[in-house]
């Protein structure tokens, strides 16, 4: 890609960390960009910005914050939705023994990731926001993000709607 793109889509994911385990930003850009088998190989990280556990943000690539999607702020989130996409990532989303997908979010991610959502949108009023599991057969984030983005307030003109959608179990 060699122009900027106009900015569409908020993606929301998990790091599919195991609850109550903290992950920083060296240990996801290890995973993403460490050549296989240690990581997956990539050019870029999957996403622009992390929540830590105690809802601090951590920016994981610049950008210019303007509506566009520039090549160099391209992520790995979601393939064929990298270059109109922000991705975002909330650390946890896996039961402690790793083996279920589990809503993990503390309070003070709750908190930052509703903040997040809400100014991105002000910023970025036409943008759609969803989940990784509406266009993979994953479970990230490991919660309903449609729900949970009609209980914040973001209007409906705002939330993602795939024209396919999958289902995941989540641990109770």
């Amino acid at each position: 890609m060699s122009k900027k793109v106009k900015k569409e889509f908020l993606f929301i994911h998990c790091s599919a960390t195991p609850e109550g385990r903290d992950a920083r930003g060296d240990a996801i850009r290890r995973a993403h960009l460490s050549p296989a088998p240690v990581g997956r190989g990539w050019r870029q990280v999957g996403y622009t910005d992390i929540i830590w556990l105690d809802g601090t943000v951590e920016r994981l690539v610049e950008n210019n914050e303007d509506g566009y999607i520039d090549p160099w702020e391209v992520t790995n989130g979601i393939a064929g939705y990298n270059m109109n996409s922000r991705h975002i990532c909330v650390i946890g989303g896996v039961t402690r023994d790793g083996k279920l997908p589990k809503d993990t979010r503390t309070p003070a991610q709750l908190e930052a990731l509703k903040k997040y959502v809400l100014d991105f949108l002000k910023r970025f009023p036409t943008v759609k926001v969803g989940g990784h599991w509406q266009l993979a057969a994953k479970a990230c984030p490991s919660f309903d993000t449609t729900a949970w983005l009609r209980s914040i307030g973001v209007p409906d003109k705002n939330i993602f709607k795939p024209t396919m959608k999958y289902t995941v179990r989540l641990a109770a």
